[in-house]
């Protein structure tokens, strides 16, 4: 296998703005790796298929087979070290876009193995996550309300650690919709808490000093 110095990152976005805050996110944290190699999968502009199919599902059981669109999202997959999500948060998840595209390329036979007779075996464990999710509510919404901690269930532990990639970094964008310089600065310091992990390839949790 390659080793993981030589390996980039790989980047993906889901939102149909190019102009939003997700994007200016995404595009912020590209130059904060630079010279580093990143690769940037945006979902939209792509027009990726989020759907699950009858040859998803086949493939899915048989653990091989995959459709040339998910066989592509592997290939990138496997050449970076590390995995960032930028999204904005829709219901106190990632949106449809986005799940589809865990739900067709985090299947049975790449990201794990499972059999009634072996169990479980994730096979991520070269890969580190990073999450960047952009929230419209305010960090006081989200703590009073248990939604972050929701969010990092179902995502940190429930696809995370499920497949055995790493946890690196998650950084909160609160107040999104607000053209503040409190906005402003949590930009900065979400794509640095990010950037400096993945630099330093020390999985973090920095999202309290946000």
């Amino acid at each position: 296998m390659t080793q993981k110095a030589h390996l980039g990152t790989l980047l993906v976005t889901a939102h149909p703005d190019a102009n939003s805050l997700t994007h200016h996110v995404a595009e912020q944290l590209v130059s904060a790796l630079r010279p580093r190699a990143v690769e940037v999968a945006d979902l939209h502009r792509e027009q990726f298929e989020p759907r699950f199919t009858a040859a998803d599902r086949r493939a899915y059981h048989e653990g091989g087979g995959y459709p040339p669109d998910v066989a592509r999202e592997h290939r990138r997959l496997d050449r970076a070290a590390d995995l960032v999500l930028v999204f904005p948060v829709y219901w106190w998840s990632m949106p449809a876009l986005l799940k589809g595209w865990i739900d067709r390329v985090f299947v049975n036979g790449w990201a794990f193995e499972f059999s009634a007779e072996s169990g479980l075996r994730p096979r991520l464990q070269g890969l580190t996550t990073h999450l960047l999710p952009v929230a419209g509510a305010d960090s006081g919404t989200y703590e009073r309300h248990g939604y972050e901690q929701v969010l990092r269930t179902q995502i940190e532990h429930g696809i995370v650690d499920y497949v055995g990639s790493r946890r690196g970094a998650t950084a909160f964008i609160h107040e999104s919709e607000s053209s503040s310089t409190d906005t402003a600065a949590s930009v900065t310091r979400a794509v640095r808490a990010v950037s400096e992990a993945i630099r330093s390839d020390s999985p973090r949790d920095l999202s309290d000093a946000l």
